[in-house]
């Protein structure tokens, strides 16, 4: 398996299944779910609960809503899988969080250099924003772009980049 695998695609596509099937197909002794979502409403506490139950067993979970290169940097391990679900809601917690998108963007070269550094393998989900129509308000649209130059850096960075359309993997980088 790569180093860094990046895994992205639509809102429910596959990618977070497809993720979950590459992790646990590691040889890793120990697996990392690192997760950014805040589940504000019911609905989204039912998403997380309904994503815990899926990994099932055998999964150390952490909460990095805003932290998540500090987080990379703190589990990673020569045995160990992270399987960090999503960028995109780290991009948004932060945008909302400092309200300031240069701020935001300045955070993207940590997450780089946090995944490029990290001993063990890495898999990073995220939402491709981009295929859709131009938002019609300004925080939206600085959200999309924000997101593409987070996808754009990871996907750089990657050794393998998976886009999964329609639950089918396809195979970028």
């Amino acid at each position: 398996m790569a180093h860094l695998t990046f895994i992205l695609g639509g809102c429910r596509s596959g990618k977070s299944g497809f993720a979950l099937k590459t992790a646990h197909e590691t040889a890793a002794a120990r697996r990392v779910f690192i997760a950014t979502s805040v589940p504000f409403d019911e609905e989204m506490q039912d998403r997380v609960k309904r994503h815990r139950a899926e990994r099932g067993t055998g999964w150390t979970t952490v909460e990095a809503p805003l932290t998540l290169p500090e987080a990379i940097d703190e589990h990673a391990r020569q045995d160990r899988v992270i399987l960090a679900d999503c960028l995109t809601l780290w991009v948004s917690n932060l945008l909302l969080e400092l309200q300031d998108p240069v701020k935001v963007e300045d955070r993207i070269p940590h997450l780089v250099n946090a995944v490029r550094s990290a001993p063990g393998s890495i898999i990073l989900v995220s939402n491709e924003v981009g295929c859709g129509v131009v938002p019609d308000n300004r925080l939206a649209r600085r959200f999309r772009d924000l997101a593409g130059s987070a996808n754009q850096a990871i996907a750089a960075a990657a050794e393998r980049v998976v886009w999964v359309v329609a639950g089918i993997p396809v195979h970028v980088k």
